[in-house]
C-alpha cells in the first residue's frame, strides 16, 4: 500500500504520496504567488524543490523575490554559466573561472587559460546557456565522501575547493550535478535550469558579466550601468589579495594555520594606510580644496577612515576639523516618514540643506560661524557655541550619507569640494565560483558593532538591514562614479576577526523567527574561516571601529 504524508499549507492539510517532490507540491500552489517558488520552509528549515516527501510536515514557500530565494536565483545561473563557458571554450584551455565581485546589476568573472575573451566568444557562452535553459535539464545534489569530492574537483582543475575542504569539520561534502559537471556552491540551487528565465551575458574588460534580475523586480532584467571607478577599486583589491598570496578563504586559512597572521595583518594594515596617504597627497595637489565630502553605505568605516585621512592632512600642514552631517538634520517632527510610517532619517530631506549650505558658505568667506550640533535625546538641533573660522590652512572633513550628492553642497564651488566615497569592497572569495558580497561583511561589522555600542541584538541588526540596504540603494549609490576618489576599507583578514564577536550574537537567534534562517546562513558562512584574536590588532585599525579598543573616539 502506498504511504500517505499530511502536509499542511497555510490553513489547507493535503495528502501526498511517499517521494513527492517539493517541485510538485509547488506547482500546485504557483497560481497563488507572483513571483516563481524558489524553495521551501519544512518544518521551519529551508529545503530545496528536488527534496522529496518523507514525512508529515508543514509547509511553506519561498518565492524569487525572498531573499534566499533570490540568492538561489543568482547561484543557479552561476553554474548553468559556468558549465557553458567549460563546455564552448573547452576545459583543457581553462585555468580558472572566477566569479569575482557584482558592480550593479552585474557579476564580473575573471579568467585565466590559454583563450581570449571575445564578444563572439560571449554571444556563444550565452547561446548555449539559453540552450540548457529550455532542456530544462534537472540538477541534482550528492552528498561525496571528502576524499572523492577531492579528487573529482582535482580532476576538474578546481583546487580552490580542495584548499576549502582542508578546514571543514564534515567527512562528507554536497557537490551539485549539472549534466556532468560538478561543482561546489554555498547556499541552496533551483531544481532544474528552466527555472533561470532572466539573464544576459556581456563582455566587461576582460572578462564576462553575468546579468541578473534584482530581488525587488525578478521577473525583469535592467540594463547594466558601467562603474569604471568602482571597477578599478575592486580589481586593485583583487591583486592586492593575490599578491599577498590570499585569492579564497582557504588560503587565508593557511596563513593563519602557519602563524603568519600578524604579518599578513600589518602589511594589509600598511596597504591601507598608503592609500589614504595617496588620497591625502591628492586633495592637497589640487590646492583650493576647503570641503573633504565623504559619504559610504552603512558600517563602511567612515568615522575611522577620516581620522586616519586628517591625520595625514596635518602631515602636509593643514589642520582639518570634523563635521557631521547629521548635526544639521531637520527637527524630529519635520523628519519625512516612510510609507510604514517610520520616519526616514536616510532621504535627504531628513537633512536642513538650506542652513548647511548658508554655513559652509560663510565658512568659505572667512567668517566666523556657530555650527549646530543635533540632540538626538530630544530630535532637536542646539547651539553651544561650537565656532568655526578657516584660516588659510584649515580643511573641513566632512561625513555624512550624502556627500555625493551634489544637491546637498548645491552653493559650493566644485573647486572648494573633494568627494570620497568609502565601501568595505570585499574581494576575498570563498572558492572561485562562490563569491562574498560585500553587504555580507558589513552586515556582520555592524552586527558586532551595534551589540556593543547600543546593546542591539543580531536579530534586530538583521531586522533593520533591509531597510538600510534600500537607504544606500537610494541615496549613495547612484553617486558613487562621481567621487573623486574611493577608498576600500575592506580588510582582507577582517572575518577571521569578527567571527568570534558575531557566532554567538546569531546563535541567540531563535527557529521560527523571521531573521533565523539569515542567521543560519551567516553562521555556515563563517564555519569556513579559522578565528583569530585581535590582541595585536592596531588601535587605529577600521575593524577596531566595530570590535572596540580604537584609539579614535568612534
Amino acid at each position: 500500500m502506498e504511504q500517505m504524508y499530511k502536509v499542511q499549507i497555510g490553513e489547507e492539510t493535503r495528502e501526498y504520496s511517499y517521494g513527492t517532490t517539493f517541485a510538485e507540491i509547488a506547482a500546485e500552489y504557483q497560481k497563488d504567488y507572483k513571483e516563481q517558488i524558489a524553495l521551501v520552509v519544512r518544518n521551519g528549515k529551508i529545503r530545496e524543490l528536488f527534496k522529496k516527501l518523507d514525512k508529515d510536515c508543514t509547509l511553506e514557500f519561498l518565492t524569487l523575490s525572498d531573499d534566499a530565494g533570490h540568492k538561489t536565483y543568482n547561484r543557479t545561473a552561476t553554474i548553468i554559466m559556468m558549465k557553458a563557458i567549460t563546455e564552448v571554450v573547452g576545459a583543457e584551455k581553462i585555468e580558472k573561472i572566477k566569479m569575482e565581485f557584482s558592480i550593479g546589476n552585474g557579476y564580473y568573472c575573471s579568467k585565466k587559460g590559454d583563450f581570449t575573451v571575445t564578444r563572439e566568444l560571449v554571444e556563444q557562452v550565452k547561446t548555449k546557456m539559453q540552450e540548457y535553459i529550455e532542456r530544462d535539464i534537472p540538477i541534482m545534489k550528492k552528498s561525496m565522501p571528502l576524499d572523492e569530492a577531492n579528487a573529482l574537483f582535482e580532476k576538474q582543475k578546481m583546487m580552490d575547493k580542495k584548499s576549502l575542504f582542508k578546514y571543514r569539520g564534515s567527512s562528507s561534502v554536497n557537490v551539485y550535478n549539472l549534466d556532468g559537471y560538478y561543482d561546489y556552491y554555498y547556499g541552496y540551487m533551483l531544481p532544474s535550469t528552466g527555472y533561470v528565465k532572466y539573464f544576459d551575458v556581456q563582455m566587461y574588460m576582460d572578462g564576462f558579466l553575468l546579468i541578473l534580475p534584482g530581488k525587488d523586480n525578478p521577473s525583469a532584467l535592467e540594463s547594466f550601468v558601467s562603474r569604471p571607478k568602482l571597477f578599478e577599486t575592486m580589481t586593485i583589491a583583487s591583486d592586492w589579495g593575490i599578491k599577498l598570496g590570499i585569492d579564497t578563504v582557504g588560503d587565508l586559512n593557511d596563513q593563519i594555520r602557519d602563524g603568519k597572521f600578524n604579518e599578513l595583518m600589518l602589511v594589509q594594515e600598511a596597504l591601507q594606510e598608503r592609500r589614504i596617504s595617496e588620497i591625502a597627497s591628492d586633495i592637497v595637489s589640487r590646492g583650493g580644496v576647503k570641503f573633504v565630502m565623504i559619504a559610504g553605505p552603512s558600517s563602511s568605516g567612515k568615522t575611522t577612515f577620516s581620522h586616519r585621512l586628517s591625520v595625514q592632512l596635518r602631515t602636509h600642514g593643514l589642520t582639518p576639523h570634523p563635521i557631521a552631517v547629521d548635526d544639521y538634520f531637520v527637527d524630529r517632527e519635520k523628519t519625512p516618514r516612510q510609507p510604514n510610517g517610520d520616519y526616514d532619517f536616510e532621504c535627504l530631506e531628513a537633512i536642513d540643506i538650506e542652513q548647511f549650505n548658508h554655513d559652509m558658505c560663510e565658512l568659505l568667506a572667512g567668517k566666523r560661524v556657530e555650527l549646530p550640533q543635533f540632540n538626538f535625546v530630544t530630535g532637536k538641533r542646539e547651539y553651544k557655541g561650537n565656532f568655526k573660522q578657516l584660516g588659510k590652512d584649515d580643511i573641513l572633513v566632512i561625513e555624512g550619507i550624502h556627500g555625493l550628492n551634489d544637491k546637498m553642497s548645491y552653493s559650493l564651488p566644485a573647486e572648494s569640494k573633494y568627494k570620497i566615497y568609502i565601501s568595505a569592497l570585499t574581494t576575498l572569495n570563498i572558492d572561485e565560483h562562490n563569491r562574498i558580497p560585500t553587504t555580507d561583511g558589513r552586515l556582520l561589522r555592524r552586527m558586532v558593532r551595534d551589540a556593543r555600542t547600543r546593546g542591539a541584538s543580531a536579530k534586530r541588526t538583521i531586522q533593520m538591514w533591509p531597510s538600510v540596504r534600500r537607504g544606500e540603494e537610494e541615496n549613495i549609490f547612484p553617486f558613487q562614479e562621481s567621487a573623486d576618489a574611493m577608498f576600500n576599507s575592506a580588510l582582507i583578514y577582517e572575518i577571521s576577526v569578527l567571527k568570534q564577536f558575531a557566532e554567538p550574537l546569531l546563535y541567540s537567534i531563535e527557529p521560527g523567527e523571521p531573521e533565523y534562517f539569515e542567521a543560519v546562513r551567516l553562521l555556515k558562512f563563517l564555519s569556513y574561516f579559522l578565528g583569530v584574536s585581535t590582541e595585536d590588532l592596531p588601535k587605529n585599525s577600521i575593524v577596531r571601529e566595530f570590535v572596540g579598543g580604537s584609539c579614535f573616539k568612534v
